[in-house]
């Protein structure tokens, strides 16, 4: 006997931002198993009797292995229950998804995918700013900030990246911001670059800095809260308030 997985994307954690169809598999669901950024009040819409099964992933704390997460999705729906994969943002932007999906298939076990809104997207809108801009923001490009050592991913583009055009979004890039931004300043960009900082987006806790790749740079070696966080750079990041995209 099978079941069903839904890899349900929960958006940046404001429970409002959640899709109907996100809110209708999680009321159905027989087990959740969700990110750490996907708990709190999302979870307030499963079942009384549901498994809710914690197996996020945080840099530099203790986190299950992602065989071990794949291993216990295929258990749960082996025996026949309705499973929801909860995962924050939206689940295929560097949500580790396809090896999930990997060991469904293996298994035989059927699937859906319900897409949320993305962190980055989440981001710009709480900055009152959007993420493209006609003729001098054409391109939006997002890069994760660790590999899986936690350490600076090495054959980054680094020459795109180094756009000054483009919007770019930085995913899980705290602690490896400096020394992206010391390839950044190699390549050509230029320290005044607009930087956004933003840490929790949607949630109460929610912190906005304004400031420039160099000096965001130099304040993230110099202490790093460890608070879930995304960093945009760009023209379009640090513009003010009020001024039309």
């Amino acid at each position: 006997m099978s079941g069903f997985v839904s890899f349900v994307s929960s958006g940046p954690g404001d429970p409002e931002l959640l899709t109907l169809k996100a809110v209708a598999r999680l009321r159905a669901a027989d087990a959740i198993l969700f990110d750490d950024l996907s708990s709190g009040p999302i979870l307030a819409h499963a079942r009384p009797d549901a498994d809710l099964v914690s197996v996020g992933k945080r840099a530099g704390r203790p986190s299950p292995r992602q065989d071990s997460i794949s291993r216990l999705l295929v258990e749960y729906a082996m025996t026949g229950a309705r499973v929801v994969r909860l995962k924050s943002g939206d689940s295929g932007i560097f949500g580790r998804l396809e090896e999930e999906l990997t060991a469904l298939d293996a298994a035989g076990i059927d699937y859906e995918i319900i897409p949320g809104v993305p962190s980055a997207c989440a981001a710009a809108a709480a900055a009152g700013i959007p993420l493209t801009r006609r003729l001098t923001a054409r391109r939006v490009q997002f890069v994760t900030g660790h590999d899986v050592t936690g350490d600076l991913p090495e054959e980054l583009n680094v020459t795109a990246l180094a756009d000054p055009d483009a919007t770019t979004v930085v995913f899980m890039g705290r602690r490896t911001f400096p020394k992206l931004a010391a390839l950044l300043f190699a390549a050509g960009l230029p320290g005044e670059t607009p930087a956004l900082l933003a840490e929790a987006v949607s949630r109460p806790e929610q912190r906005l800095l304004r400031t420039t790749v160099a000096e965001l740079a130099g304040m993230l070696a110099a202490h790093d809260s460890g608070a879930p966080a995304l960093i945009l750079y760009g023209a379009l990041a640090n513009q003010p308030e009020g001024e039309p995209p």
